[in-house]
């Protein structure tokens, strides 16, 4: 099936995140929304149809998991991933900031660290601080074209006797790296000697750029699999957030066990709807993931060439993964409050502005790339009228 990613979708007066909650997050619902990672798209015409299938039956009961649940997501991992997976080793959660909050509070205790790299996905954060651990933040480096990991200072917070967890982003949101082996291999080498849990958010696994490929840091060893908790969804793969279907692999049979306990504890369950249209995505989506790819991958190089050719002094860090695209608004001279300002008010843009992914952030702002292109060019066209 040919999908038409141009088609303009209203999503307004839909209980959209993205379009809907613009006033109370922004202060204006009249913002052009290129902010949270949501597609505007579609997902594969197989989901809706077994979404709407299972709706029209009309009797929303207490539900179990679908048959194929657990062979689906193992399949998909193995096929796309490389990482041989038993079924067995998944265990559903509601989410994966959910999960994580959740893996936080069964696997350290009150005023424990977990280390972070910042600028990283915000949630991050806010679980590590709500559930009164201290965050031990491993800052990324930047060269101005790539971020890269302070090996020096990840040993040095590894070795800090409160250390306890790695919550690692793989790939990374907000820079869109894809780790290298090499990477990937000392980061587990040093967490390991540590005895540190990794907890690995591969939820943009999926979402790989020509020329790079994903590795689960699990994968690397049987050793560091039963040191890893790795966090997965198709909700960014197929644009399925609101359904609040993730889950967790673990190999570790003690893990496993823990965390099922303490999933039973906070009395955590699934939708109806949620874990039906995660097995019809990995069971039928393949071809509408490569389809949205190469639209994505046109969408990056049309942003890449604008501002290139329309506004120089923004810098877009290129991409190795996911669909959102890191800029670099430093030339400007900008605070955190001024760029937030000239985006929201001047430029009538709501994007993610990069403080809030914590230090390292200032000075950018999240792109979501991932809609129709005439949507894109609009709020490129703002950008370039405000900062022009």
């Amino acid at each position: 099936m040919k999908y038409d990613f141009d088609q303009v979708h209203e999503r307004r007066g839909t209980s959209s995140l993205k379009w809907d909650a613009l006033e109370s997050r922004y202060g204006d619902k009249d913002l052009l929304p290129l902010w949270v990672a949501d597609m505007d798209f579609k997902p594969p015409a197989e989901v809706v149809e077994s979404v709407v299938k299972r709706a029209q039956h009309g009797i929303y009961g207490y539900p179990a998991m679908p048959g194929d649940y657990f062979a689906a997501a193992a399949d998909w991992i193995t096929k796309h991933h490389l990482w041989q997976i038993k079924p067995e080793w998944i265990v559903h959660t509601p989410g994966v900031v959910i999960a994580l909050n959740v893996i936080i509070q069964r696997f350290s205790a009150p005023g424990d660290g977990v280390i972070i790299q910042e600028p990283v996905y915000y949630p991050f954060m806010s679980s590590v601080t709500n559930n009164e651990r201290k965050i031990l933040n491993n800052q990324l480096l930047f060269d101005g074209k790539k971020y890269r990991v302070d090996f020096d200072d990840f040993e040095k917070k590894a070795a800090a006797p409160e250390a306890k967890l790695f919550l690692f982003c793989s790939p990374h949101n907000p820079s869109s790296r894809v780790w290298t082996a090499d990477e990937l291999n000392r980061m587990a080498d040093i967490c390991l000697r540590h005895n540190l849990l990794i907890v690995s958010d591969e939820i943009h696994s999926d979402l790989i750029f020509p020329g790079f490929r994903h590795t689960p840091i699990a994968s690397i060893s049987p050793q560091i699999a039963e040191r890893t908790i790795t966090c997965y969804a198709p909700s960014k793969t197929f644009n399925l957030p609101g359904l609040e279907s993730s889950f967790v692999v673990i190999s570790s049979d003690e893990l496993r066990a823990a965390m099922k306990k303490q999933i039973t504890a906070n009395a955590l369950g699934a939708n109806i709807f949620g874990p039906l249209a995660h097995t019809t995505a990995y069971r039928h989506g393949e071809d509408w993931l490569a389809q949205v790819m190469k639209y994505i991958e046109a969408n990056y190089l049309f942003t890449k060439t604008f501002f290139e050719n329309e506004l120089p002094s923004v810098k877009v860090i290129e991409p190795e993964g996911t669909y959102l695209l890191w800029l670099d608004f430093r030339s400007y001279n900008l605070s955190a409050s001024a760029l937030r300002q000239k985006l929201r008010k001047e430029a009538r843009c709501a994007l993610n502005e990069g403080d809030m992914f914590g230090s390292g952030g200032e000075g950018f702002a999240r792109l979501n790339i991932a809609c129709p292109r005439s949507i894109l060019a609009l709020g490129l066209a703002r950008i370039k009228e405000a900062f022009a």
